[in-house]
Order: structure tokens, then C-alpha cells, then sequence
């Protein structure tokens, strides 16, 4: 019998691989997350936690240390249609419902995914750096069984009962196993970046939507607004070699951006990332496990993928010890089994939200009509926030009489809300703010 490395290798030292490391060294298991970068490094990323993600960073022990680190603390979203309407909801919920926090964080990934991985360390994962995963260590039937690295000290492999493959969007281990897949609509990639002097930034995130795409706009602490534009994949060859250039040019060709920019300068080395819209077939084969982005990322509009990825770790835990040190292949393959459906059933109703939410955003007539509807149905913008913020379930903007009460509106919006160009500071028609 081949010696094992540990009972658990994690491929990824993100937010999934850190969560999931963290929980399972917590309950015991021998776990050995492996990573190709050395940490602290950085992350094309929206770099926003929602309300609900504090929960589980509260439990990992490390949200005091996220909140001493100059996370900014966002109060709610504005979301300005292609028309100027501009709708602003709060994290605080009309509806009775309440997150564990009132508040979403943003802290920049260099520093988000180095402290996190330290709290795997210090619930007693090993982390090994600086490791390529060339591919998967597979028995005679197919079996995963461990993995392919490759070091400075050159190539070896590494065993263990588990692999779990939280290796992000371009997932080596969901490849190598044939079960992701991209969508081909909306198939969209962003250009990231970090800026300094960005006027009018507040405690509200921000997405700004037109024809050609959207930009997000986030406070992320130490002066650092986060900018990220996400555009159709097909704008690919015009980022090309120079990402910095696509999304200095994409913003000055917007004059409510530009304005806000005028005095703006860039911080950090603006980084391209995606196609998204990917999802594997199923997040487990015999001996792995897929958890965060590896499972699935569909768009970053909704702003998912870290309470994702942070949640995934925690329900793998129960179902990933119980396949570590199952007595035989088939309890291993059964506990993978009824991690995958948990998982499902755990996103089912949020995804399906992302994706009204992502095929609005890529129609912007649709979207106008419903930035003007929700500019003056309080309850029903109330709602679709929580929902992003992870407190309100989303089965209650799925519910038949949430979208009765849609369309109708849209049918019939009457006067609606003339768009215009606004700025942060001066009154929006239609605003709303939860209070």
C-alpha cells in the first residue's frame, strides 16, 4: 500500500483552499495545502465579502485580525442602469431579515488570502509553496490518488485518501479530470486593478452598467479603491498585452466615470482575468473533491465568489473527513456523492439569481426598465441586496408573487424615472436607501 502525505492535499491556498484546510485541520484531519505562488501575492478580484461572509470568518478567528488589517467596511450597493437611474440599497433589511453583520468588507487579496492561509497554518495545516501541480497521481481504475508537483528541487508526487481541487477559475485539477466547462453565454473576462484618488468614493460599493459592459467600483482601505471592468470575452484582443491601457481607455471613454478620475493614479499592475461562466459537472470524482471557483463562478456582478468560496470549505468539511477515513472506496465515494448534492442544493437558489441577474445586465434596454422599477419599489430593491449580501434567502425574490409583481411592473412601469447623469453627493432621482 502506497504511503500517503497526508490524509487531505488541497490544491489552491485562496479562500476555498484556506477554508477548507482550516475546517478540516480543525477536526482533525492531516491536511497539506499546496500552492504554486508564495504567499503574500495578488489576485485579480473584486475583493468583496458580503455581510454574511464575516460569519465564517468570525468562526475561522480571523476577523478581528481582517477588520486590524483596513478592510473598509461597505454599507450597501449602487447600481447606476445604462439609462442614469441609479438605485442604492443598504445591508440592513426592511423584510426582518439580518445577516451576522450589517456591513460587507473589502480588503485587497494580497493581505485577504496571506491571513487566511495563516489560520490554516495555525489550526495545524501544512502549507507547501511554490508548487506546480503538473497533474493527478490516478490508480489503474482511475482513482485519484494524489498529485504531480513540480518544484526547484524538481518533480515528485504527492499522496493522500483526498485531493480537493480549489484551484480557481482555470481549475488544473477540475481540467485534468474533464469536469468543468465553460457556458458560452455571457462568456465575459475582467481587467483589475487597484487606484488611488478616486473622487467620490463612499461606504456603498458601486456598478456602473452600460452597452459595452460594467465597472465596479469598491473601497478596499489603505486610500485603494478597487476598479474592475468586466466586458463581453470578445473584447479579449483589445486587452491583449496591455490590460492598464484597456481600462484607463475604457474609463476615460465615459465621461461620469472620467470625471471621478481625473486625479486618479494606478496602484497596482492591472491584471486580466476569466473567461467566467464556468461550472463542472459535478464538483467530485473517486479520491477528489472540487470547492469555490474550481465548482463553479458564473460573474462577478453579484459579487459571490469569496463567500463562495469561504462557505464551500465549510460544508465540504463533514463529507471530505468521512471520505479521508472511509474503511472502503465505495463509503469514500458515497460521502464525495452527498457532498456534491449538498453543495447543489446549498447554491441552487443563488445561482439562479446570478444568472437573472447576469442576463439583465447583458440586455440594457431589460435593465433599464428594471433599474426604473426598482427605483421605486423599495421592498422589492430591499429584497434583491439582501439577497447579494447573502442574508435574505433567495427564495424570496423567487417566489411566483416576487416575480408576478416584477413583470407587471415592467409592463407597466408608468412614469418611471427619467435617467440622468449623477455623482456621488448630489440627490438621485428614484435613489433609495434602506435605513
Amino acid at each position: 500500500m502506497a504511503t500517503h502525505d497526508a490524509e487531505v492535499i488541497v490544491v489552491g491556498g485562496g479562500p476555498a483552499g484556506a477554508a477548507s484546510a482550516w475546517f478540516l485541520a480543525r477536526a482533525g484531519i492531516d491536511v497539506l495545502v499546496v500552492d504554486r505562488a508564495r504567499f503574500p501575492r495578488d489576485k485579480p478580484c473584486a475583493e468583496y465579502l458580503s455581510p454574511q461572509a464575516s460569519r465564517i470568518l468570525n468562526e475561522m478567528g480571523v476577523l478581528g485580525a481582517i477588520e486590524a488589517a483596513g478592510a473598509a467596511q461597505l454599507s450597501g450597493m449602487r447600481v447606476r442602469a445604462p439609462n442614469g437611474v441609479v438605485i442604492h440599497g443598504e445591508f440592513v433589511s426592511s423584510h426582518g431579515f439580518r445577516g451576522f453583520r450589517d456591513c460587507g468588507l473589502a480588503l485587497p487579496r494580497r493581505q485577504l488570502d496571506a491571513l487566511l492561509l495563516d489560520r490554516a497554518r495555525h489550526a495545524g495545516a501544512r502549507v507547501l509553496e511554490q508548487s506546480v501541480v503538473r497533474d493527478l497521481a490516478r490508480s489503474g481504475t482511475g482513482r485519484v490518488e494524489g498529485i504531480d508537483i513540480e518544484t526547484d528541487a524538481g518533480r515528485r508526487t504527492l499522496r493522500a485518501p483526498l485531493v480537493v481541487g480549489a484551484d480557481g477559475l482555470r481549475t488544473v485539477v477540475g481540467r485534468r479530470l474533464g469536469l468543468t466547462r465553460t457556458g458560452r453565454f455571457p462568456r465575459r473576462v475582467a481587467v483589475v486593478a487597484h487606484y488611488g484618488g478616486v473622487d467620490g468614493m463612499g461606504r456603498c460599493g458601486e456598478m456602473h452598467v452600460d452597452a459595452s459592459g460594467y465597472l465596479g467600483l469598491a473601497d478596499v482601505g489603505h486610500g485603494m479603491t478597487n476598479v474592475a471592468v468586466v466586458v463581453p470575452a470578445a473584447a479579449a484582443r483589445a486587452i491583449g498585452g496591455a490590460p492598464g491601457d484597456f481600462l484607463d481607455q475604457w474609463i476615460a471613454g465615459r465621461p461620469h466615470l472620467a470625471r471621478r478620475f481625473a486625479h486618479a493614479r494606478r496602484l497596482t499592475t492591472a491584471r486580466a482575468t476569466g473567461p467566467f461562466n464556468t461550472r463542472a459537472r459535478r464538483a467530485w470524482t473517486p479520491g477528489c473533491a472540487l470547492v469555490g471557483d474550481a465548482a463553479e463562478f458564473f460573474d462577478p456582478f453579484t459579487g459571490e465568489g469569496i463567500y463562495a468560496a469561504l462557505h464551500g470549505g465549510e460544508l465540504l468539511t463533514q463529507y471530505a473527513f468521512e471520505a479521508a477515513r472511509a474503511p472502503t472506496t465505495r463509503r469514500h465515494d458515497i460521502a464525495l456523492a452527498a457532498y456534491d448534492r449538498c453543495l447543489r442544493h446549498a447554491f441552487r437558489g443563488k445561482r439562479l439569481v446570478e444568472r437573472i441577474v447576469g442576463t439583465a445586465v447583458a440586455f440594457p434596454s431589460l435593465l433599464d426598465r428594471t433599474a426604473r422599477v426598482l427605483a421605486h419599489r423599495r421592498d422589492m430593491a430591499d429584497l434583491l441586496v439582501g439577497v447579494t449580501g447573502d442574508f435574505v434567502p433567495p427564495s424570496e425574490v423567487l417566489r411566483p408573487g416576487f416575480i408576478v409583481r416584477l413583470l407587471a411592473a415592467l409592463a407597466h412601469p408608468g412614469a418611471g424615472v427619467r435617467g440622468s447623469e449623477t455623482t456621488p453627493g448630489e440627490p438621485v432621482p428614484g435613489r433609495l436607501t434602506n435605513s
